[in-house]
């Protein structure tokens, strides 16, 4: 049992709002930091007050008649954890008129360990069933828009999905594992649809591909926020490249919407049957897809490699570049290496950006320290120095050579690389010069 209200954040936002922090750290530190829809008028939805109750238990009588299906889906807001949408399946009841959200966005903080399991990415969320117009209360205040989508459905599908839902939403039933990629609420959605219909979604997403990744719809849709996407694209492993079948491209709710448009129903009819725009978009509207280029990472790392060098006769400046740049790379890496070792955030795992990041770093800054003082560093001090050099060269070199699991980190190596290059031979230029 829950001993307290359930907290609502969508969940999309929450734990990639974490992910997005943790590994935006070494970011922010280191670098300052759908197909067409018959859109006929759906019937009206029945209006509920805040504290209207759901629609009553949902009919086994065959001859009822069917409920409503629709798909809600919300735009993104402008706050960290609203980025990336939302949805919920509503379900309007034939008796009463009364139209219920099913929102799988659902946690509860008063859970034990609740935090200690939040970072090492093992969250229990949960799908709730509320009053459609108390869902859509915070969206209205915020500005987002929200459309549905309503379907059509078998009246057998349609009542089936309805029986699901409600048995799914009791307190016993309602935990899931949240993974905010393969099990999210824009995937629990799809998923509680595909059953009610049979395979008929999977059937008919899971062979396409517009050739999205993981890392390129998150960075897309983080985009408004830089410390944000930065923190994805530096903090993703090789698993967030993977390209993306249009099944497992709905992890994004508004994906989702653009699929569902281009679903047929097991008559061969368009699964939706018609869209009506509940709230109107007030904010920006989602960032578009734009192509990402590496040149401009390594320009930038280059002219920061010729300062460097520019500052082989200043040595105690060179030092006070080099220590926060040092310092920041290992606190980085070491984000990176506890995502990947201690963590149950798989979409970080095996990350090549910790051959840029390096934890190593974390022993040149005693030699930056001690140049700034006017003494020259330790004997180990130049071998580091190209230690970390070299393993930044290695992430270059398996980016070459790995065709059967790339990691799109390209613009890191070509921002990094001439940068730990520099350093390493101006400061071992300097020691061999006295």
């Amino acid at each position: 049992m829950i001993a307290r209200p359930l907290s609502r954040w969508p969940a999309r936002g929450w734990p990639q709002w974490l992910l997005g922090t943790l590994l935006a750290c070494c970011a922010a530190f280191a670098f300052a930091q759908a197909g067409d829809a018959d859109l006929a008028a759906p019937p009206a939805l029945a209006p509920a007050s805040a504290a209207a109750p759901v629609a009553g238990p949902p009919s086994t009588d065959a001859s009822a008649p069917a409920p409503r299906i629709g798909v809600a889906t919300m735009q993104p807001g402008e706050v960290f954890f609203e980025r990336f949408g939302h949805d919920a399946i509503v379900v309007v009841d034939p008796r009463s008129g009364q139209a219920t959200s099913y929102n799988f966005g659902f946690f509860d903080p008063s859970e034990p360990d609740f935090v200690s399991r939040f970072a090492a990415g093992d969250m229990m969320y949960y799908l709730v069933a509320l009053p459609l117009q108390d869902d859509l209360a915070q969206y209205r205040d915020a500005g987002r828009g929200v459309d549905i989508q309503w379907l059509d459905m078998e009246p057998a599908q349609a009542r089936a999905l309805q029986q699901a839902l409600a048995w799914r939403a009791r307190p016993e039933n309602a935990r899931y594992r949240y993974d905010y990629y393969t099990a999210n609420c824009a995937t629990m959605v799809r998923d509680a649809l595909d059953r009610a219909l049979g395979g008929t979604l999977h059937a008919q997403l899971s062979g396409r591909s517009r050739g999205n990744t993981y890392r390129s719809e998150s960075v897309r849709l983080a985009s408004p926020a830089p410390w944000m996407w930065l923190g994805f694209d530096l903090g993703l492993g090789p698993f967030a490249d993977k390209p993306l079948s249009r099944w497992e491209e709905a992890f994004v709710p508004m994906r989702l919407a653009e699929s569902l448009g281009e679903v047929r129903n097991s008559a061969g009819r368009p699964l939706v049957q018609s869209r009506q725009q509940v709230l109107p978009q007030r904010l920006a509207p989602e960032p578009q897809e734009q192509a990402r280029h590496w040149w401009p990472w390594l320009l930038a790392g280059l002219l920061v490699a010729v300062g460097v060098v520019a500052l082989a006769r200043r040595p105690r400046w060179l030092a006070a570049l080099a220590l926060p740049f040092w310092l920041l790379c290992a606190l980085g890496g070491g984000v990176l290496l506890y995502l990947w070792g201690f963590s149950d955030h798989r979409a970080a795992w095996a990350n090549r950006n910790l051959l840029l990041l390096d934890p190593l770093c974390l022993l040149l800054v005693g030699g930056a320290i001690a140049q700034l003082r006017g003494r020259p560093p330790g004997r180990w001090f130049g071998l580091v120095l190209w230690l970390v050099v070299a393993l930044a060269g290695a992430a270059l070199l398996i980016h070459w050579l790995s065709m059967l699991q790339p990691q799109f980190n390209l613009q890191w190596i070509a921002l990094l690389l001439p940068v730990h290059a520099a350093l390493a031979w101006t400061f071992t230029r300097r020691r061999l010069q006295r």
